[in-house]
């Protein structure tokens, strides 16, 4: 049976994810067999595994850093939120259907033998495994029938490294207030301190470390620098959706729908050095970019109201009929078409009946006239850039997918027949109109996606992950910008992620006394 560690946090974006998957790292530099786990995450980042099964992207992160095949062992519970009041939840990559918090909480022991039966069987099959905790461990309105952190962590029996995140000051606070609001049990299982994202001299810390031990009895194990690492980060509090500059050569523009997912689809353009991300979520912040790209969202009708009621939708509209590109992934495509419809209610009625709910003061029970009348409200317009039409339907379609670029026309034609791979995860089905000449994307035979005029979309997600579509496309924008195109690293997005984990381990080793948490481990290290 694997050992295990248990890396908690002092709240929502401490660092928890990164130092897991580092520390996975130099487990499997050291010559362990590693793999992450994590109960329950919330994230509306999500990646289908090659059984065609749903699961987190952190986890999917750290699996790469522990050189693994990413597996829904490592995350039996997602939970990606629909509403302020709600989520879609899947146990074992599959969707269950969507909950209200209340009766999510309500069910949630009911999968505490899946989470078991999941741990088990990742621990007979490795020699450590990394559990990475949610939030705070010290949420006390929380903490009954807690299945995620301290609740993980004894069903494990896991020790625990708490860390917390000194760049938004606090981090003394946050340190000792989490110790001191568990129990005595719960306490125990600390066994160190890690303080993460500091800027500069360490020794100035150094008073600060020995009172925290004499408040709490603790011992800070590590202070890890904030690391220049460029990797995945799926928290939707993450840095990357606050850029806002404008590049000096190629500028794109992901717009940051409230619902937005996936939106480490652009992380690969890191690699780019033409090119510029920046998030926009205001007009005035649009300016005139060399493309806009509709990324994905879990709720593709209210995030098409949004754009249509913050005036985005007509500023898209404004560009793209000035020839400038729009790209659309997965709802961010659904987007681009004439109509959106949802007969059924996949989207609509949850989202309409936890509202109506909300609002009569009634937990779960809405009348069936109110339902259909949130069915017959979930046909709306789409910005009619592709001729298409979309119909939800409540089966969802999970796939890996990879082919090639058909003969695209217009300004598009560059990008024909270039290899193309990623993965769905919708519940939609699209159907062109027939109206126009148009090309598409060619996977495996099954067509999807495809443009018309400066207009592109496909639901295929991590598209620029891949090399040779990713280069053609911003070859692309360069020459319609008038610039030369420069190219990047010459190594694969793949290889790319490779240095940038073993970076990352480097760091933690430096920071973190790794002889303490192997002596944890009980067992031996390098």
């Amino acid at each position: 049976m694997a050992k295990s560690i248990m890396i908690q946090g002092t709240m929502s974006n401490a660092g928890k994810s990164l130092i897991a998957a580092g520390l996975c790292r130099i487990f499997k530099q050291d010559g362990y067999k590693v793999a992450p786990f994590k109960s329950q995450n919330m994230a509306l980042n999500s990646f289908v595994t090659r059984e065609n099964l749903e699961m987190g992207r952190a986890q999917v992160v750290q699996a790469k850093a522990a050189g693994t095949e990413p597996s829904v062992l490592m995350n039996p519970i997602l939970l990606k939120p629909t509403t302020d009041m709600g989520s879609q939840v899947i146990v074992m990559g599959e969707v269950q259907g969507n909950m209200r918090a209340m009766d999510y909480f309500k069910k949630k022991k009911e999968y505490i033998p899946v989470i078991k039966a999941a741990y088990e069987k990742l621990a007979a099959e490795n020699d450590i495994i990394v559990i990475e905790g949610a939030g705070s461990p010290a949420e006390i309105n929380l903490k009954q029938d807690d299945i995620v952190n301290m609740g993980m962590a004894e069903i494990a029996d896991a020790p625990v490294l708490l860390v917390g995140d000194i760049d938004r000051g606090g981090v003394f606070a946050q340190l000792i207030g989490t110790v001191m609001l568990l129990e005595q049990e719960e306490q125990d299982r600390i066994k160190g301190l890690i303080i993460n994202k500091f800027r500069g001299d360490v020794k100035i810390l150094e008073p600060g470390l020995l009172q925290i031990y004499e408040k709490c009895g603790k011992e800070v194990w590590g202070v890890v620098p904030y690391a220049d690492v460029d990797i995945e980060d799926e928290d939707s509090l993450s840095a990357s959706l606050e850029r806002k500059e404008k590049g000096e050569n190629v500028d794109i523009a992901v717009i940051r729908l409230p619902k937005i997912s996936n939106f480490t689809d652009f992380q690969a353009f890191s690699l780019e050095p033409d090119v510029t991300v920046r998030y926009v979520s205001k007009v005035s912040e649009l300016g005139r970019p060399d493309a806009v790209i509709l990324p994905g969202t879990k709720n593709t009708i209210k995030d098409m109201l949004f754009l249509r009621e913050s005036g985005l939708e007509a500023a898209i509209l404004r560009l793209a009929g000035a020839g400038t590109i729009v790209f659309g992934i997965c709802g961010g495509y659904q987007m681009l078409g004439e109509t959106i419809v949802d007969a059924d209610g996949v989207e609509a009625t949850t989202d309409s009946v936890d509202d109506m709910g909300a609002a009569d003061g009634v937990e779960g029970a809405v009348s069936a006239a109110k339902v259909e009348a949130a069915k017959a409200a979930a046909c709306i317009r789409g910005m009619g850039l592709l001729p298409m039409n979309t119909y939800f339907e409540t089966e969802k379609v999970r796939t890996r997918a990879e082919g090639k670029c058909g003969e695209l026309t217009g300004i598009f034609k560059t990008l024909s027949g270039k290899k193309v791979s990623g993965y769905e995860i919708h519940m939609g089905r699209t159907e062109w109109t027939g109206r126009g000449t148009y090309g598409f994307l060619d996977l495996k035979g099954k067509k999807d996606g495809g443009c018309l005029d400066n207009v592109l979309g496909t639901y295929l997600h991590g598209i620029f992950d891949e090399e040779e579509f990713r280069t053609a496309f911003v070859q692309l924008l360069c020459e319609r910008k008038g610039i030369s195109y420069h190219s990047g690293e010459e190594v694969s997005y793949e290889e790319y992620q490779e240095k940038q984990f073993d970076k990352l381990a480097a760091v933690l080793r430096e920071s973190i006394d790794m002889k303490k948490v192997y002596g944890m481990l009980g067992i031996s290290g390098e």
